[in-house]
């Protein structure tokens, strides 16, 4: 194996790593930002729930399969990670309009450095922390489309 294979391995191998730690931590910070939103509240609160769950799933299957399936081929990898990537990019903005929304509504402190007390919106999945998962999810993705650059 020549300096450049070498190389080219250890490359793949540490933006592999990358990728499955950017979705493990991506997946907790998915599925706090789903446990916030109110199970009864508004549609958008409903959509922050399910495209968290969903999110925090695909990201923790693609962390488990980038991690321990040593011998899957490339075809299987570009799939999980290319619906890993737009998962997170359509997560991300739904967070991002809900931390938009929160911003806007009457009476809401959110974001403003205030401490959110209870009935906020920052309670009911909206608020500052959405924009913080948002760019969990935009880094999640971003690991995914580094990775996705090295495969064939």
């Amino acid at each position: 194996m020549s300096v450049t294979e070498l190389q080219e391995l250890v490359r793949f191998l540490e933006d592999r790593f990358a990728c499955a730690q950017a979705c493990t931590e991506y997946a907790r910070a998915c599925a706090l930002r789903a446990s916030l939103a109110d199970l009864d509240g508004t549609e958008e609160q409903r959509l922050v729930r399910r495209k968290g769950i969903l999110c925090a799933e695909v990201c923790d299957t693609t962390c488990r399969l980038l991690a321990e399936q040593v011998t899957l081929s490339e075809d299987v990898m570009r799939v999980q990670v290319e619906w890993c990537r737009t998962v997170c990019l359509e997560t991300a903005e739904v967070f991002e309009k809900a931390a938009g929304d929160s911003g806007r509504s009457a009476g809401s402190d959110c974001g403003s450095g205030s401490d959110c007390g209870s009935g906020s919106d920052c309670d009911s999945g909206s608020g500052s922390g959405s924009e913080e998962s948002a760019l969990a999810c935009r880094d999640c993705a971003d690991a995914c489309s580094t990775f996705l650059s090295l495969l064939r």
